[in-house]
Formats: C-alpha cells, sequence, structure tokens
C-alpha cells in the first residue's frame, strides 16, 4: 500500500534497506538497545564509531538535545554540542550518502556533524524518533537499532527536557558501549 508521503509500507520502515553487519550494544540511563552497522555503505562512519566504542569514548557521555518525535543526539563529551572528535587523529571526515538509505523510521543512527557543515562529522550522532525525510542526504545514516531493541531508544521520548531542546538533570547518558560484532578486523 501507498502512504500519504507516497511511500510505500515497506520503504517506510526499512524493508529496502540494504543488510547490516556488525553489532553494538548501547547501554544508556534509561534503557539498552543494539544497534546493527551498514559498514558498505558507511565505512568512515562505521569504523570512527566502532573504534570510538572500543576505546570507551561514550562512555558517560550525555544527550545534549532531545526533540520527542524526532531525535536525541549524543557523543559530544563536553556537553556542549560543539565538541567531540573522530578516530581519524580527530580530524572531521566526509559525508556518506546511500539511496538506499533514508531517515523514514524511528531507530536510525547518524552523524551530526558540526554546526550542520558539509563533510565535518566527528564523534557527534543520533538516533532517530520518528521518521524526518527532509534530512536524506545531509547526515551520513550508519545504523540502525535492531527492531527487536527498539523500545530502548524509544524511551528517550520520554525524558523530560528544558530549553532548547536539552534534557533537565538528571541527564540521560550513555553507561557504556559494547561492540559485539566488529565488522573491521583490523580494529582490535
Amino acid at each position: 500500500s501507498v502512504l500519504r508521503s507516497g511511500a510505500t509500507m515497506g520503504e517506510r520502515y526499512g524493508a529496502n534497506e540494504p543488510p547490516t553487519q556488525g553489532a553494538v550494544l548501547i547501554r544508556t540511563s534509561v534503557g539498552e538497545f543494539t544497534i546493527e552497522l551498514w559498514p558498505r555503505e558507511a565505512p568512515l562512519a562505521c569504523r570512527n564509531f566502532c573504534q570510538l566504542c572500543m576505546e570507551g569514548y561514550f562512555d558517560d557521555v550525555a544527550f545534549l538535545r532531545v526533540i520527542k518525535g524526532f531525535m536525541a543526539q549524543t557523543g559530544d563529551p563536553t556537553g556542549t554540542g560543539h565538541g567531540g572528535e573522530s578516530c581519524f587523529d580527530g580530524k572531521p571526515f566526509k559525508d556518506e550518502f546511500h539511496s538506499r538509505l533514508r531517515f523514514s523510521h524511528p531507530g536510525l543512527v547518524a552523524m551530526a556533524p558540526d554546526q550542520g557543515k558539509r563533510d565535518s562529522n566527528g564523534s557527534q550522532f543520533f538516533i532517530t524518533l520518528g521518521p524526518c525525510e527532509w534530512l536524506n542526504k545531509q547526515h551520513t545514516i550508519f545504523a540502525k537499532v535492531s527492531s527487536s531493541s527498539i523500545y530502548g531508544a524509544l524511551a528517550l521520548n520520554d525524558v523530560e527536557v528544558g530549553e532548547g531542546d536539552r534534557p533537565v538533570e538528571p541527564l540521560p547518558r550513555i553507561l557504556s558501549t559494547t561492540v559485539q560484532d566488529c565488522p573491521f578486523t583490523d580494529i582490535t
């Protein structure tokens, strides 16, 4: 069936997405969830994410922005929204877009580049809490929350927020990340 947006039901819920490879468990103060990676479609973003997870880079990092029904942003150890570095000697890396990866449903994981500038990806990322098609070809989608753990990620919708979409204390945070299946054999 075709939805009002013009997308078919399968397109809206990711049926046309490429297969994933690799998984990372994210434990947060509001629940845990597993993300599945797209290393063939977004190799730089996936390598960066896996490496930073293995280094414990995201441990105790807060979600600094939560917009109900849209997204939850994290990955900045400074908590300002202007910090964080890539695993590539701290240098930003290029955007990676793939025609079969679209912001059509909740649970997608994408890079949050510095000030929204092109090719300025570091460590910050966001998880979609609803469809947001207007972001297509503007942010690198590199993973998705597994269907069996989506409710752990969607719990971020229930976080109380204040001015500027910033969560109120106590800030929800990533407690730890565990790379369960690394798609890169040269990362240890």
